[in-house]
């Protein structure tokens, strides 16, 4: 199945039915009176989580979504039938954007959650409706209320719990394919990788999500290399894992580079909890690894992982310690929040 990540889709709901003008006709009955209904409500367009969906492909080949109108009211007091809704079905994680594509609508979460798109029109009163004590055959009735049309922009951002960054050929793709189930194109070549990739990772019986996105360029802040959509696949996850390529030439510049396109992206990134591995170590001598590892720990002000993905070299420590991270971010977020009662405070 293909990857889309942003689509935009124009929707339109349904039209009310008109009320209708109508006067009761039976025999041996002079003064039936008024017997108008009113028009049915038309159709709502509503958005929907689904589980098993993990792109918007589906969002190319259509983008017109228009709910039914309801139908007009009848004579015998008989209401129009309502327009039938139509529910845009989306992955979790889905954003529904304005049509200047910043302004969120809604941030879709959680499986099954809906949210109302554009409501549909009432009905309008048939003349059954305005009858009165001083008014008893009423002439007139209201016509439905429009339809509400508008476009929006549905935005993917995969839900994951940690994310990989780097350079292109970095090799990311290869340390997912060696800790996961992910089966991602792996050449070595840069921009091997052109869409998000999702794997399952294993460690020490617990499982956690980790997204790999393609490589990241100087400029992606700014959408070179369509890298800000690629940033916003890995905005939910609770910590980074940043490889820089142990046999680049650069590898100090490179590990700059992508710390600032994090910083220049803003939101929440910079301060996102990240870890940082040397790559490819199984592919250089020690002694530039020795050294290599250790002016990157000066540029990171921290520690550096050590490791290989081909070679399998280091991976259950670094795996560790972003399952650490992981475990951190839930015991903050499933806390207890501290209330002015808890505190003692009394009024």
């Amino acid at each position: 199945m293909k990857f889309l990540d942003l689509a935009k889709v124009n929707l339109r709901s349904g039209a009310g039915g008109n009320g209708c003008v109508s006067f009761l006709r039976e025999a041996h009955n002079e003064y039936g009176g008024p017997d108008g209904g009113n028009g049915g409500g038309g159709g709502d367009v509503w958005v929907e989580t689904i589980e098993g969906l993990n792109t918007l492909i589906d969002f190319r080949y259509q983008q017109h979504f228009f709910a039914q109108n309801g139908r007009p009211g009848m004579g015998k007091q008989r209401t129009g039938k309502t327009g039938d809704d139509i529910v845009l079905q989306v992955p979790v994680g889905t954003e529904i954007l304005e049509e200047d594509q910043e302004t969120i609508i809604v941030d879709l979460t959680e499986v099954g959650q809906r949210f109302l798109l554009a409501e549909g029109g009432n009905g309008g009163f048939g003349n059954l409706h305005f009858k009165s004590s001083r008014n008893q055959a009423p002439r007139r009735a209201n016509p439905g209320q429009p339809e509400v049309e508008r476009v929006v922009w549905l935005r993917l951002k995969l839900i994951a719990d940690a994310g990989l960054l780097g350079l292109p050929n970095a090799g990311k793709s290869t340390f997912l394919a060696a800790t996961s189930n992910a089966r991602p194109k792996i050449a070595d070549y840069p921009f091997t990788t052109l869409v998000p990739n999702l794997g399952v990772v294993g460690i020490d019986g617990t499982e956690f999500v980790m997204a790999d996105i393609p490589g990241l360029i100087a400029g992606a802040h700014e959408g070179k290399g369509i890298g800000d959509r690629f940033l916003g696949h890995v905005e939910r996850c609770a910590v980074l894992l940043h490889l820089v390529d142990g046999t680049s030439e650069t590898a100090i510049e490179d590990y700059h580079t992508i710390i600032n396109e994090l910083t220049m992206y803003g939101g929440d990134l910079t301060n996102r909890p990240r870890i940082t591995a040397l790559n490819k170590c199984d592919a250089i001598d020690d002694v530039e690894q020795a050294q290599l590892h250790n002016e990157l720990e000066q540029a990171v002000g921290g520690k550096v992982f050590q490791i290989s993905g081909v070679a399998h070299l280091g991976l259950t420590e670094v795996l560790r310690a972003i399952r650490a991270a992981i475990d951190t971010r839930n015991k903050l977020e499933n806390a207890p929040k501290e209330t002015p009662e808890a505190k003692g405070w009394r009024p």
